[in-house]
This record gives structure tokens, C-alpha cells and sequence, in this order.
């Protein structure tokens, strides 16, 4: 591999930039919200369609409560790439009749654009430079196609590991952070933290009531209390509920508490924290029910070590690639948490992510595209 095929890669990208602007605007079109099964498979089809057309073996992972998995597989064998990309957006069917696609100078607007639609595209345009110009590399590569992330990927996870666990690197196509590549993101733990008390008339027996929402509301302060930014942990009180009546003193009271970590060990730290949470009032119970949902992803000497050759390569194309973390959690997460080195950020630059206003960056597409191009041969 030659820093001049790099750049003969990068020029085919550039030199397609505007194929790309169309090719995104045809996922956004096809709207693909976790929720709608249809909608997702509809997209499925079309993608699948798109290996088959870069000279893939594709095949479909069937799925009854969301949207089927879609995978393709190029040089079989174990060792190799994974690249991972999920279809589902968090925007409902009809969105873009509301919101339509708009191109404003190097900025493409539009429902999914940033996440992650212009990843997509980032990575089979990267395929497709590699195969026109009689470049693709030798290894294994599959390319999967995840329909849930957005809610966790609770149906497709256990899939995405299976997957991870036969190849040596595996490439998230999550958009950057602020530009760079991600190393680290924190892990997620959720916990329901009940305060059960006693109800009583709050006018005739007030005295013989225990106020579960007083009780729950220590509980609050002293969640919130564990939060350290040095370490960077934090600990989200995000909603609460309780009580029945305003003359009632309440019963039972909860809250749903979310917390980020940067590691396994703070997590673990945090957890014997909220399982040890025990009531004030001597007559009053708390229940904490909850736990890990999404590991961290850490940043390991072997992560470095990948992002530092993307980094070199992306220097041989004149191409600025900074390394960054997030506290947001991705399928990189999984891979990453059962030791497959993984590079996250790997998709189009941008901003406003799940929002209205959410777009990215026209220029990025063929620079990170080629960029993966030059990993997958790298590697």
C-alpha cells in the first residue's frame, strides 16, 4: 500500500462528491424510525441491494420485534474488519414531508443525516473506491447492518458480539465528536430507586403517615451527591413519581436514575453505592432495582494504537484526524467492552444529532470515506 493510492482514492471520492450528496438523500427518504419493522426492512432491502452491487455475499437476519439485520461479507474467514452501522433513526414516518432534505453550502440537512445515514454512505462509498479502483484488500470484511440502536440494541446486540468476536478491528460508523475519531465513550447504568412509606389522611392522621416522597427526596440528594467530575462520573435523578392525592400522605415514590462512567471499576464503584442506599426515617424501606446497560467503552493501548495508524494514513491525504471521547453510548460499546479493538466516529462530521436541526458536513463524506478506505488495506 502506497500513500499514492490513498490519495488516488481520495480524489475518486472528491471527484464524486456530489453522487454522494445524492446517495444520502436516498436513505434519508427512506424514513426508518426502531418503531415501524416495515419501514426499517424496506431500508434493509435497499442497502442490501447496495453489497450485492459492490460484489458482497449478503444474507438477512430475520427478526420479528424489529427490523431485520442485514449483512454482508466480502473474503471470508475469521480475523479482518467489522464494520458496523445501524439503519434506525429516532424520527417517525413523515418527518421529512415536514422537514425536507436541503443542501446549504457544505452542509446537507436532514433526518438522519449526522445519525447515522451519512455514515452509511461513508462506508459503502469507501467499499466502492476500493473495488473501482482495483484496490480491495485481501482480508475479511463484513459490513453489518444493526435496526435498533437507538433503543439500545436490545434484539440485535448479542448478534453484533457474535459478529465482533471473529475479527480483529472493528469500525463504527457513529458520527465524530466535534471531528475526531472516538476512542472512549462512557458506559450507562439505570436504576429505579422506590421509597416506600405509609399513607395516612394528611389532615386527621398526619403523624401516623410516612411520607415517601420526603424520604425518596434524601435519596435524591444523596444520588446526586455521588456524581465526580474528576473521575468522570455523573448521576442523573431524570424523573420521578409518586403519590396519589394532595390530602394523602404518599405511600410509595420513585425515581429513574441514570449514570455515566468512564470505566468498569467506577461503574462497579457506583452500583455498591446505589444498592447500598438505606432509608432516613427508621419505618421507611428503599428498593433500588437496576444496573449496567451499556458497558464503557475504554480506551485501551490497542484502540490507541488503531486510531494512531487511521491518524498516519489521514496525514498522508493532507487530512487533519484528532482522537476525542463522548459521554453518548454506541454498538461500539459492546465490541469494544468484550476486547475487540474498535475505532468509533468513523462516519460524517456534523452537529445537532437527534434534533431538528441536525445536519453534516459535505466535505467530510469523501475525506472519511477514503480514510476507511485506506484502513481496511492498512490492516
Amino acid at each position: 500500500m502506497t500513500a499514492h493510492d490513498n490519495n488516488k482514492m481520495l480524489d475518486y471520492l472528491r471527484h464524486h462528491q456530489d453522487d454522494m450528496v445524492e446517495h444520502l438523500k436516498q436513505l434519508i427518504e427512506l424514513e426508518s424510525p426502531t418503531s415501524d419493522k416495515g419501514a426499517v426492512d424496506k431500508l434493509g432491502d435497499f442497502l442490501a441491494r447496495e453489497l450485492q452491487m459492490l460484489g458482497g455475499e449478503v444474507d438477512i437476519v430475520q427478526k420479528d420485534e424489529v427490523g431485520n439485520l442485514v449483512r454482508g461479507r466480502w473474503n471470508k474467514g475469521d480475523g479482518g474488519v467489522l464494520i458496523l452501522s445501524h439503519m434506525d433513526t429516532v424520527w417517525d414516518i413523515g418527518t421529512v414531508a415536514g422537514r425536507p432534505t436541503q443542501v446549504a453550502g457544505d452542509r446537507i440537512y436532514g433526518v438522519g443525516s449526522m445519525d447515522m445515514k451519512g455514515g452509511i454512505v461513508i462506508a459503502l462509498w469507501a467499499l466502492r473506491a476500493l473495488r473501482e479502483l482495483d484496490l480491495f484488500p485481501d482480508l475479511p470484511i463484513t459490513y453489518l447492518f444493526n435496526s435498533d440502536e437507538e433503543i439500545g440494541s436490545p434484539h440485535s446486540g448479542e448478534r453484533i458480539e457474535e459478529e465482533a468476536r471473529k475479527h480483529q478491528a472493528v469500525f463504527v460508523t457513529e458520527p465524530p465528536q466535534d471531528g475526531k475519531y472516538k476512542t472512549a465513550r462512557k458506559g450507562v447504568s439505570t436504576y429505579t430507586v422506590k421509597a416506600i412509606g405509609r399513607a395516612a389522611h394528611s389532615g386527621a392522621d398526619h403523624e401516623q403517615g410516612i411520607n415517601a416522597i420526603e424520604e425518596l427526596s434524601h435519596q435524591i440528594i444523596k444520588i446526586q451527591s455521588f456524581t465526580d467530575y474528576d473521575i468522570g462520573t455523573t448521576t442523573n435523578v431524570g424523573t420521578i413519581t409518586g403519590g396519589t392525592r394532595p390530602n394523602v400522605v404518599p405511600a410509595e415514590a420513585s425515581a429513574i436514575v441514570n449514570v455515566r462512567v468512564t470505566t468498569r471499576k467506577n461503574g462497579e464503584l457506583i452500583h455498591e453505592k446505589m444498592m447500598g442506599l438505606t432509608p432516613v426515617h427508621p419505618e421507611a424501606q428503599v428498593i433500588v432495582e437496576g444496573g449496567v446497560t451499556v458497558p464503557p467503552m475504554e480506551r485501551t493501548p490497542e484502540i490507541v494504537a488503531l486510531f494512531k495508524q487511521a491518524q498516519s494514513l489521514a496525514e498522508e491525504m493532507s487530512i487533519k484526524l484528532d482522537e476525542g471521547s463522548t459521554g453518548g453510548g454506541s454498538d461500539g460499546n459492546r465490541t469494544a467492552s468484550i476486547g475487540i479493538p474498535t475505532l468509533d466516529g468513523m462516519g460524517i462530521v456534523g452537529e445537532g444529532g437527534h434534533s431538528i436541526h441536525e445536519y453534516g458536513e459535505i466535505s467530510s463524506m469523501p475525506e472519511r470515506a477514503a480514510i476507511m478506505a485506506a484502513m481496511l488495506r492498512k490492516l
